[in-house]
């Protein structure tokens, strides 16, 4: 009798076993399956005629992203974005493209991997601003043919921003020592045990500048001809603009709404008619093996504190 209950008893253990392993099976592919229409969206025509494909960059515009977890999405990051943004050449059924723009800036090196991959791309292009396009969210948008902005957008913000965090003061009310041992007079600069020294801070000055510069330079050479040159030299001081504000220095080229930009980049790409939308989304490369993606935040988060903080932003 006791050997009877003892081999029901595995054998109910096993069947939950089994059950409980289908159930996670089903799950898995189940945001797999989801992962893939997301990634492959918009991938194929159905001959209804070419589109205006839709392209949105939204948030902080960083070279780091955060992989896809069981249950989210991720946040891609700027090659993620360069890499769905260059595919775009290979897609006969586009007929031309909207930026779809939200961003306050962000990182310089990530900047230039999107504004190299917009650069790229062989068809019409148009950029279009909702509440922020400020900075880098700015700069990303000035090899697209058009800009287009909301009315009540932020944008402008022109110039670059290095940050040295310093904690020498907190540690030394805390009783922290920290002793740097370097290889060269300015190995350690930007440690945040120390203070920046005159010439340290003129060194990184000049470096912030060099960026400053190259910026002006890019929206220069892009709006030629429609650049007010004289008032971009007053506004590129790293001040907000309102919208009406940059369209009148020339950084826009008209106010409207994202259904006027989509009405605008389909008549770049020669459609008559009411156009066939194809949404674009970029994918965050990779899957971190988390549940929720906690794994990769705080990976990302640690991963700052490593005793010397400094960051070229377009911000």
């Amino acid at each position: 009798m006791a050997d009877s209950q003892k081999s029901s008893f595995g054998k109910q253990k096993t069947d939950n076993t089994l059950l409980y392993g289908f159930i996670l099976l089903l799950a898995v592919g189940f945001f797999l399956l989801i992962g893939l229409t997301f990634i492959f969206a918009g991938s194929f025509s159905p001959g209804l005629g070419k589109c205006v494909a839709i392209v949105e960059i939204d948030g902080e515009i960083a070279t780091a992203g955060i992989p896809m977890s069981l249950l989210s999405e991720g946040l891609p990051g700027s090659e993620d974005y360069a890499v769905t943004i260059e595919s775009l050449n290979n897609r006969d059924d586009i007929a031309s493209v909207v930026f779809v723009i939200n961003s306050p800036g962000g990182s310089v090196v990530a900047a230039h991997d999107i504004y190299y991959a917009i650069k790229s791309v062989e068809k019409p292009k148009v950029a279009y601003f909702r509440e922020v396009a400020a900075s880098a969210g700015y700069y990303i948008a000035t090899p697209t043919d058009y800009i287009m902005s909301d009315p009540d957008t932020l944008t402008g913000s022109i110039g670059a921003v290095m940050t040295v965090v310093q904690m020498k003061g907190l540690f030394e009310k805390l009783g922290v020592n920290m002793t740097n041992i370097a290889s060269g007079k300015y190995k350690d600069i930007g440690a945040m045990n120390k203070d920046l020294s005159p010439d340290e801070f003129a060194m990184l000055q000049e470096i912030v500048n060099e960026s400053y510069q190259s910026f002006k330079s890019v929206i220069l050479n892009e709006r030629k001809g429609k650049l007010d040159v004289l008032k971009f030299e007053e506004v590129a001081d790293g001040r907000i603009l309102s919208a009406s504000q940059a369209k009148s220095v020339g950084l826009i080229d008209a106010l409207g709404t994202k259904k006027d930009a989509i009405k605008k980049a389909s008549e770049l790409g020669g459609i008559i008619g009411e156009p066939r939308i194809c949404k674009i989304k970029a994918v965050p490369q990779g899957y971190d093996g988390s549940l929720l993606g906690a794994d990769s935040f705080f990976q990302k988060l640690m991963s700052s504190g490593n005793g010397k903080t400094i960051s070229l932003s377009f911000q």
